[in-house]
């Protein structure tokens, strides 16, 4: 597994297939293991990339400043890799990411897809967040736990109890320490690039489920409203995890997407 050094943090990435290249960039809980799917299945067309961020999973858990400084993170990834510009695929905080690297980094990014992502932080984030803090400092499982009541809708829970009961565990050992998670809420809260929106000269498609509760349909909609051009593609149900959930409703909205822009 590669390992770049960036601004004191250890970035580890994987990297597969051949062809365009394409960063897969994770949302809050940040690690490269929530496109264990796609990466196998991209990589047939693509040169598919996955990282832990900042603060999460195999790279350093350090404190976060800001979702620019993971944008830079992933110019250093991209440099150690060889790769001069590429499309990304942001679920959720990845999505903030993708637009700070847009607005920061435009010759890096050739298109983006924005899936269940924020225009900015609000009231109603900031009390999620809050209740996510107080659980993380009482414990990562219970953190892990609430999580899942935020990613997932009922059906899906009710029908895969038994894996997410695993996947909750994974992700609780993948979590930093509270003060370095905490670090990176509060990153995401303050990323506000609204103002700056209308400079991303780039194909842009935004994607989120109706019944996702974490990053509700309109923030989707700001997105839609600030950026020149962006394509919305609003689906009725998959939650917050809508590649999880409806893996085959995510693939026929991003693959299409992504051949038209690879081919232009």
């Amino acid at each position: 597994m590669p390992v770049v050094r960036h601004d004191g943090c250890d970035l580890q990435y994987d990297i597969a297939g051949q062809g365009a290249p394409v960063v897969f960039a994770s949302g809050l809980g940040g690690t490269a293991a929530w496109w264990q799917r796609e990466m196998p299945l991209y990589a047939q067309h693509y040169r598919c990339l996955a990282f832990d961020q900042r603060g999460t999973g195999r790279s350093s858990h350090v404190l976060v400043r800001s979702v620019e400084q993971m944008a830079a993170d992933v110019v250093a990834i991209l440099d150690h890799a060889g790769i001069e510009r590429a499309h990304m695929v942001g679920h959720s905080t990845g999505g903030a990411i993708g637009v700070a690297m847009a607005l920061d980094h435009p010759g890096r990014i050739a298109s983006l897809v924005i899936q269940s992502s924020t225009s900015h932080g609000d009231a109603y984030r900031r009390r999620l967040f809050e209740i996510r803090r107080s659980l993380h400092a009482i414990s990562a499982a219970d953190y892990a736990r609430f999580t899942t009541l935020l990613l997932y809708p009922p059906y899906i829970i009710n029908a895969r109890d038994a894996a997410l009961a695993a996947e909750e565990a994974a992700n609780a050992a993948a979590l930093g320490p509270p003060a370095v998670q905490g670090s990176r809420l509060d990153a995401i809260l303050a990323f506000d690039r609204r103002a700056e929106m209308h400079r991303i000269a780039i194909p842009v498609r935004v994607i989120v489920a109706d019944d996702d509760i974490l990053t509700p349909r309109y923030f989707a909609e700001q997105l839609v409203q600030h950026i020149p051009g962006a394509e919305a593609a609003f689906t009725p149900r998959g939650g917050h995890a809508l590649s999880r959930s409806e893996p085959a409703v995510f693939d026929s909205l991003v693959l299409p997407f992504l051949a038209r822009v690879t081919a232009a």
